[in-house]
């Protein structure tokens, strides 16, 4: 079995998949029932039948009169464009799209038709109001046979202007445009001189790659590395001679799962629904070893040993994700006395118990100890992966946490890094400065809440604890180097979001620029330290007196702390300046936002609509709060008039 090609960091299905999943039924069971089924090492057979029961079970609710589909799942139409034949590729992409809490609704084109169809302003394809499309685009399309033989840098040019035109034209309907980098061919003709030929098309393709970033900026569209994955497969396993000449398929049908998965990723990426916790087990995963049994000098950890290597190695790729942001933690049946001594004293230990936002090293089972973290870090159990050698502690996660994603890994500690990688658990459409610093901003968040139960003593109170954090908060119009952070808080924030609205970068630079448009970026520090940027606001200006809340979201480590109602006592203020005299909020119901379903009524606003709309408007008149806030406030509204 092929590590990355066979999706082999996931569990095999059991004998019975076929039976389970013809047992699914249209109940408020079936969204998890299928994300159950999908999470599983499925091959292309049993993908595309995954996608025919997802629709059957559709249809039937819609028959019924039931209109829960798709289930609780978070819908996305996506279309796909590409010149070979994708029809094969489709119910792949949709049944690998559950696996990470996505409906996907793929609108395709007939063959040779995908080009046609999206130049055509009148066409169907560009009628279908997709969410993202993806340019399924390989060097047999962008750079045939005789294009590169006056040069192979002239080639790769014109093909990049060709993907900018294109994905420029998918922004247009206002889809994210997904474009994916070329694989290689699997043939050469001089041999590892291609790469240097100035007519090779080992260079025009490198050319290509390199130059995609840059020429598909401003269209806002985000890649998906196909030629990255092709050559982790492997090129002559990634392309198939035959397939494509019979049937002009543009990879061998074994790697179309573990295509299907990769941009599945990305989408699920998109919709902020990426892993963001990494969990560690300790004994013989973090090293070698029992530490109880073998003393902090006896576990085998560091270089000189095969073993001591590879759980190194681990430590190396958990301390390089905490670099991009991703937050750190350990769930270990151990003494947590005797485990900070060994984070603090073992020479060769790279992950130091500052790297941690939670160590959970105790006797309780860790499905319990999971959950305390949740609570703890204010996040989902849907962004936690959990990484144990252990078979038994992984099925229990599995059992009672079916949200936390739990690799399987191999019995050679020298295949961890390789597994958990394979996983892709923490795939990125972008990395900023303030991605790299969230795993200070939890462990930051870990201390205040230690302080906080310090803090609650019999004549202690909120409002001291408060004081305690000696907070800043800081306003300011949306900031243009603050742009591509701000999109991706809008991409990915669910649970504190009013209407999960998406707007990308070059929609809130066009928002910059109206001036009916009142845009708020709300940034906190503490005594622990900075938490960066935590609150976004977009509000217009529809008509003298009202201005209209579009977007209000938040970072949830901040909950509590009364930034709530600073946001909304700056916003008065901002509103009071341009003459305005009431606000309006909308709430857009969705799975994953019920935590601000009271939001606009805790802070005075009334609601205009009937009881029972599906979407809700508030509104109140623009007074500023006078009630002491536990903030010092620092703001800028040079730009807000």
């Amino acid at each position: 079995m092929a590590l990355d090609r066979d999706l082999a960091w996931l569990p095999q299905p059991p004998l019975d998949w076929r039976a389970r999943l013809t047992a699914v039924a249209c109940d408020a069971a079936t969204g998890p029932a299928l994300i159950a089924l999908a999470t599983l090492a499925l091959d292309g057979n049993q993908l595309t039948a995954l996608t025919r029961r997802r629709d059957r079970l559709a249809r039937d609710a819609a028959q019924n009169g039931d209109h829960t589909a798709p289930f609780g799942l978070d819908q996305v139409r996506l279309g796909v464009v590409g010149g070979g034949t994708l029809d094969l590729l489709v119910p792949q992409i949709a049944a690998s799209g559950l696996r990470h809490g996505l409906w996907l609704d793929i609108v395709g084109t007939g063959f040779g038709m995908g080009m046609g169809e999206l130049l055509d302003p009148g066409s169907a394809f560009r009628q279908s109001e997709c969410d993202a499309v993806l340019l399924a685009l390989d060097h047999r399309d962008l750079l045939p046979a005789g294009t590169v033989a006056e040069g192979a840098d002239a080639a790769a040019a014109a093909a990049l202007g060709r993907i900018a035109t294109l994905a420029g034209i998918i922004r247009e309907t206002g889809a994210v445009p997904i474009v994916q980098t070329l694989p290689a061919p699997g043939e050469t003709l001089l041999g590892s001189f291609d790469v240097w030929r100035d007519d090779g098309l080992a260079r025009a393709i490198a050319g290509v790659n390199a130059g995609l970033r840059e020429a598909v900026a401003s269209s806002g569209a985000v890649v998906f590395d196909a030629g990255g994955l092709a050559a982790t497969i492997g090129l002559n396993e990634w392309h198939d001679p035959a397939s494509w000449f019979m049937a002009k398929l543009p990879f061998a049908p074994a790697c179309a799962p573990r295509y299907a998965e990769g941009l599945a990723r990305v989408i699920a990426a998109l919709r902020g629904r990426s892993r963001r916790v990494l969990v560690l087990d300790l004994d013989n995963t973090l090293w070698g070893g029992i530490l109880g049994d073998d003393g902090i000098t006896g576990i085998r950890l560091g270089q000189g040993s095969a073993e001591g290597e590879a759980h190194l190695a681990l430590q190396a790729h958990a301390l390089a994700l905490r670099g991009c942001g991703i937050v750190l933690a350990i769930s270990s049946k151990n003494d947590e006395a005797l485990v900070r001594k060994a984070l603090q004293d073992h020479p060769d230990m790279l992950l130091r118990e500052e790297h941690f936002a939670a160590i959970h090293a105790n006797w309780i089972d860790k499905a319990t100890n999971l959950e305390a973290m949740a609570e703890t870090l204010s996040l989902g159990l849907s962004s936690f992966v959990f990484v144990d050698d252990n078979p038994a502690e992984r099925a229990l996660i599995r059992q009672k946490l079916s949200a936390v994603a739990v690799p399987e890994l191999p019995d050679d500690a020298a295949l961890y890094v390789r597994t958990l990688a394979a996983g892709g658990y923490f795939e990125a459409v972008a990395l900023s400065a303030e991605d790299r610093a969230r795993g200070g901003y939890y462990t930051g968040n870990a201390r205040r809440r230690e302080m906080q139960a310090r803090s609650a003593g019999p004549n202690a109170g909120l409002g001291d604890y408060l004081a305690s954090l000696a907070m800043t908060i800081n306003f300011a119009q949306f900031q243009p180097v603050d742009r591509p952070r701000i999109a991706q808080l809008i991409a990915k924030s669910n649970q504190f979001n009013l209407t999960t609205r998406r707007y990308s970068e070059v929609e809130i630079a066009a928002m910059d620029a109206d001036p009916a448009v009142l845009t708020l970026q709300v940034r906190l520090a503490d005594a622990f330290g900075d938490n960066g940027l935590i609150s976004v606001v977009i509000a217009r200006q529809i008509d003298a007196t009202t201005l209209e809340i579009d977007t209000w979201l938040m970072s949830c480590r901040v909950l509590g702390r009364r930034a709530e109602e600073a946001v909304l006592r700056e916003l008065c203020l901002r509103a009071h300046e341009r003459g305005i005299t009431q606000l309006r909020g909308v709430y857009r119901p969705t799975a994953r936002n019920e935590l601000v379903r009271d939001h606009y009524a805790k802070l005075g606003f009334v609601r205009e609509d009937a009881d029972g709309g599906e979407e809700e408007t508030w509104s109140r008149e623009v007074t500023p709060a006078e009630e002491d806030l536990p903030f010092a406030v620092t703001t800028d509204r040079s730009a807000t008039a």
